[in-house]
């Protein structure tokens, strides 16, 4: 069956109909706009990306028939946010400070002219300030943040917050071919914003410190963090695990985040994967393959005794 160009999960008649259906919901709301494959505008100049909305609604269990639901809710949340007052206006300062979180966002889709401050974390990544409000998140630019007492006060207080968060969810995936890794999974958009304190993160859900090795990591959507601490040989079989399980879960997933494989250390990221037009490859570099290769005699030596 073809597929759509833009969203590949949809057929070509799914495509068709999810777009019309969300310009219909703008017509509801008064607005007439343009759409393109990926993204509508409307007649000043707006821009509003579908991406999410069209995972959500592959997603969705319960087929289209509810994709006109599914995508009025949708757009009449991000109206209201849009064209109602700013919380940074009407929310007091205190509340504000309780909402703050790190958020970590592809590069590509920040204006740096309004995101000078973003802090990068590795190619194609980087860290900003967000608030999660009760409908929507809403990411702090430039302008935002002296009033909140300036980037520095609050990236500590947003890192506090986060450090807060409960696991929603965790899984402990091990396979029969060695691979093991966990999944921490949450309705919270920040989920995969705990890869910045991945170490208490760690401690948290396994009982056990992180080692001077770090761990694979990996954030495929906003949902969703997994992660596989480097203690023995078990991390070559786990390395191709991960770099797989990532590339499938941010393929299609609502608010996707990275598809490839990372080596955390000290706070550090490597990126050890690449995706070059469906293909998967893992490479280590020199520090990765000593740690490899160390871990491998180890193991040998064991043996041995």
């Amino acid at each position: 069956m073809p597929r759509d160009d833009a969203f590949e999960f949809f057929s070509v008649h799914e495509g068709a109909l999810f777009r019309r259906t969300v310009r219909e919901a703008f017509a509801e709301h008064g607005l007439e706009v343009t759409l393109y494959a990926q993204h509508a505008a409307d007649n000043t100049g707006r821009q509003f990306g579908l991406g999410n909305l069209a995972a959500t609604c592959h997603h969705d269990d319960r087929g289209r028939r509810l994709w006109p639901q599914l995508i009025r809710r949708h757009i009449s949340v991000l109206l209201r946010t849009l064209d109602g007052p700013s919380a940074l206006d009407t929310m007091p300062a205190e509340q504000l400070l309780r909402r703050v979180y790190p958020r970590i966002v592809d590069s590509d889709l920040l204006d740096r002219g309004h995101f000078g401050y973003a802090r990068p974390l590795t190619p194609g990544l980087c860290e900003v300030l967000a608030l999660d409000l009760p409908d929507s998140v809403m990411l702090l630019n430039d302008e935002s943040l002296e009033p909140l007492g300036g980037v520095h006060a609050l990236r500590a207080q947003a890192v506090r917050n986060l450090r807060s968060l409960p696991v929603e969810g965790h899984e402990a995936v091990e396979q029969d071919d060695g691979q093991r890794f966990h999944v921490v999974m949450g309705d919270s958009f920040f989920t995969a914003s705990r890869v910045l304190v991945l170490d208490e993160l760690v401690q948290q859900v396994t009982g056990r410190p992180l080692g001077p090795d770090g761990a694979l990591v990996a954030m495929p959507f906003r949902h969703q963090l997994v992660f596989h601490p480097i203690e023995d040989i078990s991390v070559i079989a786990s390395l191709g695990g991960i770099a797989r399980y990532a590339a499938a879960g941010h393929e299609d997933a609502v608010g996707p985040v990275s598809p490839h494989l990372f080596w955390w250390r000290a706070g550090e990221l490597v990126q050890l994967s690449e995706l070059d037009e469906g293909t998967l490859t893992v490479t280590v570099g020199a520090d990765f393959q000593d740690v490899l290769e160390r871990l491998a005699e180890q193991a040998e030596g064991g043996r041995e005794g």
